[in-house]
């Protein structure tokens, strides 16, 4: 598989036939480690009278809608600093937060579904074409990774189906009927960005001073990340660099 159609420059937030552009940051976590990080707001859920036809489309928007809540309960965070009451509602909470932290590295995959252009923004000390041949590496290990564990998802959710005939609801089945949809999106993404994408090239030199503070304490760098983080006016980037950086 290859990217196609390699272009320099876009127009922020532009819309162009057939799909709206996003941006990628290929960000420097270690001497020679990078990461993809995207900050774009995630999928709006379309409340239906009726639920989808089928059971795979059924099953993706269920999935879609438990996202919606998880973000939706990320962002609000714990009233007042109380735990919810009742043994459901604590189940629930650990549930929306599980689903949170499990689907953080795959939201860029998914973003990327459905997409015909999007910008790569690079560290400005790495030339345009190696950037390209790290997102292809990044993107094909995924693309890999992913069809392997829809594989051995599927065959999870066909032997779970084993306990439909106990009492109660099918909490394994749930699981890898999570897990596989998960799986499923990734992959179409990852395929996306492989194959479809018309991927436009902007140099960075904020990205790439962050390659100079990989080796500094995370306490000690703080300041100058949330510096980074705000030249490129995005939010989350100091918290993912923070957590995912080390020398």
């Amino acid at each position: 598989m290859t990217v196609q159609g390699v272009k320099r420059g876009r127009v922020p937030g532009a819309i162009v036939a057939g799909g709206f552009s996003m941006d990628v940051f290929l960000v420097p976590v270690g001497v020679d480690r990078y990461e993809l990080y995207c900050e774009e707001p995630d999928e709006a859920v379309t409340t239906v009278e009726e639920p989808p036809r089928g059971v795979f489309r059924r099953l993706v928007h269920r999935f879609k809608e438990m996202l919606a809540e998880a973000e939706r309960e990320r962002r609000r965070g714990p009233a007042a600093g109380e735990p919810p009451s009742g043994l459901t509602a604590r189940a629930k909470a650990r549930t929306l937060r599980w689903i949170s932290e499990s689907i953080a590295e795959q939201r860029l995959l998914w973003q990327l579904r459905g997409r015909i252009e999007a910008r790569l923004v690079h560290p400005d000390d790495v030339d345009g074409e190696r950037a390209m041949v790290i997102l292809r590496g990044m993107l094909r290990r995924d693309f890999e990774r992913h069809r392997f564990w829809l594989v051995i998802d599927s065959l999870g959710l066909i032997a779970s189906a084993a306990l439909m005939l106990l009492p109660g609801p099918n909490l394994l089945a749930y699981y890898f009927a999570f897990r596989l949809v998960g799986h499923f999106l990734s992959l179409r993404g990852a395929r996306q960005g492989l194959s479809h994408i018309q991927w436009h090239l902007d140099a960075s030199a904020p990205l790439s001073a962050l390659r100079a503070m990989v080796s500094v304490a995370p306490e000690a760098r703080a300041e100058r990340v949330d510096a980074v983080a705000a030249s490129l006016r995005l939010e989350h980037l100091a918290s993912f660099f923070q957590r995912t950086a080390s020398p």
